[in-house]
């Protein structure tokens, strides 16, 4: 991963530096001491990870995350501040970040940080080009309509325990969940093209209703989540799956429905939902 820097407090920054390369996170491509100047820096150069202060002069942090993710949106952002209101880590999250540290910075929790967040940052790129290129590979090396078995039977569990993670495990669709996913992995070289109505008439003879059922579980799944959001935005689960089985700006907007902000909730793509559910099983 490639790290850039930018804190108007130059210790600050030896820190980091000190820090990731010390642990050995990855490289450092550049650094700042003011918002305005990093803009220019990130058209010549593309971070995977940017960490940024929030009070800084000039610009500070959130002005600039607001600037920067929809010009450079395969990039991820991390926040520092010792400011700790609920409302300002909230704007924060807002304005685009992956994830807040608080100052003074402590070295095992600023390792912890980006490790999660390359994680996820590496997931979501592959999640968009996983499918495609691995039922492509399989098509080369495999017959048509052989079923795949080498991952664990432990698929069924890890999804298993993400439903529960975001409370739809009693859902009566959340068992047409799990078969759509253990299907989507057991025959991954037939289901590069199927829609969600060509999967549930595998299991079912009314295929529409199961896909109705999957599609309120989902629903359900984003709602508990947005939930979760509201509460508290540095809750792991909600960090974890807001922006991989959802999008975020859905789930912010479900966020602002519950609130009473806005008239119409977000809304789940559901296919996208179980192709993250499917890449989670690889993990």
């Amino acid at each position: 991963m490639k790290y850039y820097l930018i804190d108007d407090d130059q210790n600050i920054l030896n820190i980091l530096k000190l820090i990731i390369k010390n642990r050995c996170l990855g490289e450092i491509c550049g650094t700042s001491l003011n918002a305005a100047d990093a803009l220019d820096d990130l058209k010549y150069i593309q971070p995977d990870i940017i960490i940024v202060d929030l009070l800084m002069p000039i610009m500070d942090g959130i002005s600039f995350v607001k600037k920067a993710a929809p010009l450079y949106p395969n990039s991820a952002f991390i926040m520092l501040s010792q400011v700790a209101a609920k409302d300002m880590i909230s704007t924060a999250y807002e304005s685009g970040i992956e994830f807040f540290i608080q100052k003074p910075i402590n070295s095992i929790e600023v390792e912890a940080v980006i490790k999660n967040v390359s994680q996820k940052l590496s997931m979501h790129r592959a999640l968009g080009e996983m499918q495609n290129l691995f039922m492509n590979q399989m098509k080369q090396i495999m017959p048509p309509d052989t079923p795949s078995c080498d991952i664990s039977a432990s698929h069924i569990e890890k999804t298993q325990d993400i439903l529960h993670k975001l409370g739809i495990i009693g859902e009566i669709g959340s068992k047409d969940i799990i078969n759509i996913v253990d299907y989507m992995i057991t025959h991954r070289d037939t289901v590069a093209d199927a829609t969600l109505t060509d999967l549930c008439s595998r299991f079912s003879d009314n295929p529409k209703s199961m896909e109705q059922r999957i599609r309120r579980t989902a629903n359900t799944a984003m709602v508990n989540l947005a939930n979760l959001g509201i509460e508290d935005y540095s809750n792991d689960t909600f960090i974890e799956y807001s922006n991989t089985l959802f999008n975020f700006e859905q789930v912010r907007r479900e966020m602002d429905y519950i609130r009473g902000k806005t008239d119409k909730g977000g809304n789940v793509k559901i296919r996208n939902f179980l192709n993250a559910l499917v890449s989670y099983c690889y993990k």
